[in-house]
């Protein structure tokens, strides 16, 4: 037989509409019935339940009389009803923490901050940069940043996102999270008077109407892991954290955080101002900071004042702001204003983004508080890293430093979480092979570095004998300054000066005369010996001497010293039966006792000392020296003066 199963028992009713319990919706109970009710049903907003101490629903009030509300005894403590008897120190978000926040004297965010035109923002100058330290353009120009007008209000807001979306406010004065429906919020913004100072800044409006109304800035879209490495068929929903509207009250702070995930942040003031204090991300600074958060007085602790330095950094309205990987920053905004911006994962920060994401773990942060599905974004973008690197590697092309350390870094990570599997939940996409990517990942990365290596061995091993030639060719060119050879023009003139000396007759005649054979072959084999002479063959088939002075006329001739500098002589085609043997004659020096004494008149200054061709050659002479053309001409002068030539 059959046995029927048991009713179902059936859910509990609640509240004055007697509906089932929804976690979705704020609920309090009443202290004397002890029946829950909904806040909307009975006009209580979960910020101002805070404020009650004692709780009558609508069906004990009328009995036991209404609600007994707090006591307020202190502005500078989270909690206002601890007695005010100056032994608590001020807690961050009260009105004593902002009043003493503004006064405060910080670095200015001039050091820190880049001044860029929106143009100027692009991959690639970040690419070749870095993006290291907050950027800040004043003009929409140039971003590709489409906002609403600077009229846009919050009722606008409401009008295109709808007053019953359910938003997560900040109780600024408690840094308390509230849930609220953002007709409610706008309601209360608009009070003449508030009581509490209420914070919006977790509205992602990707998936309403206001999306149409903002375009996310150029370089936030090409360099986005989320817009290039998403699949669309991806298991895992797609995370949306581009497109936020911030919507403050005046004096709303929010404390030192780093952005989820270790995020890069854009941000753009539409109307009103905030003040941003900013801490760079350097080691130290991180350990700190993990440190702070961990720390149970946190809230009683200025991080500022724990850290070498604290940038405080003005945005205005119409400035945008962007701020790299891991930087620490808090918010004040110091009147009512109305702010958009998102986050982005990229390429340049890897490693720094994997560090923040690690912390984030170590410090228990609430799911709520992180990257959607950070891991598995991981495991996207190190498949397509996989594939450029190969593409890089087929093409013979070295990937970028910045992206060589980044896998480095993810396959350490990726490695991690892989050994986490069977401990926890894993974000691993279903199309993607954890061990065989690492592995692969891994075997590109050896590769790179082998490559590196055998670059690096090559070039050393080419620039230790270019250092050894180059130190050989300084000592070659010292030993020859030392000997100081002479040159074919030195021998010229030494020899030109001997020749006179023989041929010295007396005062200087203006006549012309016969030049003797011997003479003549005297003049022929130093000329021929310094390199001087051309021959040319007459029709006759003698050799006739082409003089060095016979050119001296042809506009064409090469006037610069390198002609003279060179060490081959001029010859122009001759036939065998022309050569003689006078140019080929050797002529030494005589002593030169032999040669009668010159007139004291007539007696030249004694030669420079002589230097090798090879240290001259290529150079122009130096203030005051002679040209070797200069020096040609002089000793023909000389040998015209004495009739040598004709």
């Amino acid at each position: 037989f059959c046995v029927a199963p048991p009713p179902m028992a059936a859910a509990p009713l609640y509240c004055v509409c007697r509906q089932p319990y929804d976690f979705n919706r704020f609920m309090i109970e009443c202290d004397i019935c002890k029946d829950w009710f909904h806040g909307s049903c009975v006009q209580v907003v979960e910020h101002h339940a805070a404020d009650i101490d004692v709780y009558h629903c609508p069906n004990c009030e009328p009995i036991h009389g209404p609600s007994m509300m707090k006591k307020r005894n202190n502005w500078h403590r989270h909690d206002y009803t601890e007695p005010n008897d100056g032994t608590r120190p001020v807690q961050a978000g009260t009105a004593v923490f902002v009043q003493e926040l503004q006064t405060r004297s910080f670095a200015s965010g001039d050091e820190i901050l880049v001044p860029m035109h929106g143009s100027q923002v692009t991959q690639c100058y970040l690419e070749r940069e870095g993006f290291h330290y907050p950027i800040v353009v004043h003009d929409l120009d140039g971003l590709g940043l489409k906002l609403p007008p600077p009229l846009f209000s919050v009722s606008d807001v409401e009008h295109y996102v709808g007053a019953n979306k359910v938003i997560d406010v900040i109780d600024v004065a408690r840094q308390a999270d509230s849930k609220l429906k953002l007709g409610e919020f706008v309601k209360y913004y608009y009070q003449p008077e508030r009581s509490k100072v209420l914070n919006l800044i977790s509205l992602e409006f990707s998936d309403t109407k206001m999306s149409n109304l903002v375009e996310v800035p150029e370089i936030a879209r090409k360099m986005s892991w989320v817009e290039n490495y998403w699949p669309d068929d991806s298991f895992f929903p797609k995370p949306f954290v581009q497109k936020y509207c911030l919507m403050g009250m005046k004096n709303s702070y929010t404390d030192f955080h780093i952005d989820f995930g270790g995020t890069s942040v854009w941000y753009h003031v539409l109307w009103g101002e905030k003040i941003f204090y900013l801490i760079k991300p350097t080691k130290a600074n991180l350990a700190l900071y993990e440190s702070w958060s961990s720390s149970p007085n946190q809230s009683e602790i200025f991080f500022g004042d724990k850290v070498d330095k604290c940038y405080k950094c003005v945005v205005k309205q119409g400035t945008t702001i962007f701020l790299p990987t891991g930087w620490i920053h808090a918010v004040l905004t110091s009147q009512d204003s109305m702010a958009f911006g998102g986050n982005f994962l990229h390429n340049l920060n890897i490693g720094m983004q994997l560090r923040c994401y690690e912390m984030e773990r170590r410090l228990k942060t609430p799911d709520l508080f992180k990257f959607p599905y950070f891991e598995a974004i991981c495991w996207y973008v190190a498949n397509n890293l996989l594939e450029t690197l190969k593409e890089l590697r087929e093409d013979n092309c070295q990937p970028q430093g910045y992206l060589v350390d980044g896998v480095k870094a993810l396959i350490s990570s990726l490695k991690t979480w892989l050994r986490r599997e069977v401990r926890e939940c894993f974000e691993v996409p279903d199309n993607i092979r954890p061990s065989r990517l690492i592995k692969a990942l891994t075997k590109e990365i050896r590769y790179l570095e082998d490559e590196s290596n055998k670059a690096g061995k090559s070039q050393g091993s080419a620039e230790w004998p270019l250092a050894r030639s180059s130190l050989e060719k300084g000592y070659q060119a010292q030993r020859a300054a030392r000997r100081k050879l002479p040159s074919n023009l030195d021998v010229l003139e030494l020899h030109t000066l001997e020749v006179l000396k023989r041929l010295e007759v007396g005062p200087l005649e203006e006549v012309k005369r016969p030049t003797s054979p011997s003479t003549a072959d005297a003049i022929q084999g130093m000329l021929s010996m310094a390199g001087l002479l051309c021959q040319q063959a007459s029709a006759g088939g003698d050799i006739l001497q082409q003089h060095w002075w016979s050119s001296q006329g042809n506009s064409n001739s090469n006037s610069s010293s390198d002609t003279w500098d060179s060490s081959e002589p001029c010859s122009a085609p001759r036939s065998p039966e022309g050569e003689d043997g006078s140019l080929g004659e050797e002529y030494s020096y005589r002593e030169s006792s032999l040669s009668p004494p010159l007139h004291p008149s007539k007696r030249h200054a004694p030669n420079p000392t002589p230097i090798s061709n090879q240290a001259t050659k290529g150079k122009r002479p130096k203030k005051g020296q002679a040209t070797t053309k200069q020096r040609l001409g002089k000793i023909m002068k000389m040998s015209r003066h004495k009739g040598l030539f004709l």
